[in-house]
């Protein structure tokens, strides 16, 4: 199989107090990874250093076949965050342009939106459940209106490679199972390598082939099908811990 990430030997801390030890994990083309654990056990900082945004005190990590500090091929990388984060709502920007700004490479000298462009806008925008959207400003969306739109401007690039960190937070229940539905044919059919962070444990052991239990400053992956839900949470999460079990 082949490797699209490997991290090897990764230390990372905040004030020499580190929060990931020793950390080793590997993906492969077509795999739909979940990184599940509690609150502060460091999955979004696993997903940062992944991405080359923090950097490990040891360590490497190669994603598809570059050392990280010397990748430059984002274009076949997305990544949804957990929120909008820093977004400001006052921007005065569409949500056709915010979204039509991930294909800011394929429009030529004069940077406008062509005909095709805005075909594939609607088309993501049509995936996300906000076709008819594309002239509302975005700052008037709700939270979770936001987060739809930039889930859209991910996908519309095609990338090789979706890093989510936690992407639901704030979508009604409709909509993340529209996107589970769509991350399945990302993966399946067209082979798109997913890696997905999430509190939802049932959900994500059904949809992913492996899952990744980020606890105690470690990371250890498991096949889903072999993931126990009770054991392996319990691991990571304490022995008190009382396991509601559910599905959507």
């Amino acid at each position: 199989m082949e490797k699209v990430l490997d991290v090897k030997g990764v230390y990372f801390g905040y004030n020499k107090k580190y929060v990931l030890e020793n950390v080793n994990l590997t993906i492969f083309r077509g795999d739909f990874l979940g990184i599940v654990g509690p609150n502060g056990s460091a999955k979004s900082t696993l997903i940062k250093i992944i991405l080359g945004i923090l950097k490990p005190q040891k360590g490497t990590v190669v994603l598809l076949d570059s050392p990280i500090e010397r990748f430059n091929q984002w274009n076949r990388i997305g990544y949804i965050p957990q929120r909008v984060g820093n977004f400001n709502p006052a921007f005065p920007a569409t949500v056709e342009e915010i979204v039509g700004a991930n294909l800011y490479s394929q429009m030529g000298f004069l940077k406008f939106l062509n005909k095709k462009h805005k075909i594939k806008i609607r088309e993501a925008l049509d995936v996300v459940n906000m076709s008819g959207y594309g002239n509302h400003l975005i700052g008037n969306l709700s939270g979770g209106e936001q987060q739809k739109v930039f889930i859209a401007r991910t996908l519309i690039s095609n990338p090789e490679i979706i890093f989510m960190d936690e992407p639901l937070v704030g979508v009604d229940t409709q909509s993340q199972e529209q996107f589970y539905r769509l991350m399945e044919k990302l993966n399946r059919e067209l082979g798109i390598t997913l890696v997905m962070v999430s509190h939802d444990i049932g959900v994500i052991t059904d949809k992913a082939n492996r899952v990744a239990c980020v606890g105690n400053k470690k990371v250890c992956v498991h096949p889903s099908v072999d993931f126990d839900k009770e054991g392996h949470v319990r691991d990571i999460y304490g022995e008190s811990l009382n396991i509601l079990h559910h599905k959507h």
